[in-house]
């Protein structure tokens, strides 16, 4: 059960309703996690106007975004936001097998996307510590540094998630993802 309650558009504090309506815009619905981090209206608008210049200004396609939210979501052990963000990238073009191989940390067939993601997971991972050898292979792969530092504000924008679900408890409203082979 979450810990705090779960808002909507009219039961939200005013402060957090505007952002909350734009989260809802881009999602379809209110979902749990955005109702609860509107209990907190400087929050629910800190998340808002991170994704949403993200979004805006990101170097990285939606795609490969959403490969980064999934990965750092597997990394973090956060099962709400893998089951958001395997939707999000559902939408974003990949097949089901493919979110489980970006949660698993390695796309066959994708070895620039498999070379950000391994640097997005050493982030998640290690505290922002990677090896030289991971920076080396993003860069290799094609990856600008630009490309590499906007990767690193989507792993954060990520943690933000995974760690606000980890500390309410956010109850579960989306599709549970398929477990990972073993």
């Amino acid at each position: 059960m979450t810990k705090v309650p779960i808002h909507d558009l009219e039961t939200a504090p005013v402060g957090s309703r505007e952002p909350l309506a734009r989260q809802a815009e881009r999602i379809g619905r209110v979902i749990n996690i955005f109702g609860a981090m509107a209990n907190s209206p400087v929050l629910m608008e800190m998340y808002d106007l991170v994704e949403t210049h993200l979004s805006k200004n990101s170097n990285l396609d939606n795609a490969t975004r959403q490969a980064i939210h999934l990965t750092v979501a597997a990394v973090n052990d956060c099962d709400y936001c893998q089951s958001a963000y395997t939707g999000a990238a559902k939408a974003a073009g990949f097949e089901i097998d493919e979110t489980i191989q970006i949660r698993q940390g390695r796309v066959v067939g994708q070895p620039k996307l498999t070379a950000l993601l391994t640097l997005s997971r050493q982030i998640a991972d290690n505290r922002g510590w990677v090896d030289d050898s991971a920076w080396a292979g993003a860069v290799a792969a094609g990856w600008s540094n630009e490309e590499i530092l906007d990767a690193y504000s989507d792993v954060v924008r990520t943690i933000l998630t995974n760690y606000f679900n980890h500390l309410v408890g956010t109850e579960h409203d989306l599709p549970e993802v398929p477990p990972l082979p073993t």
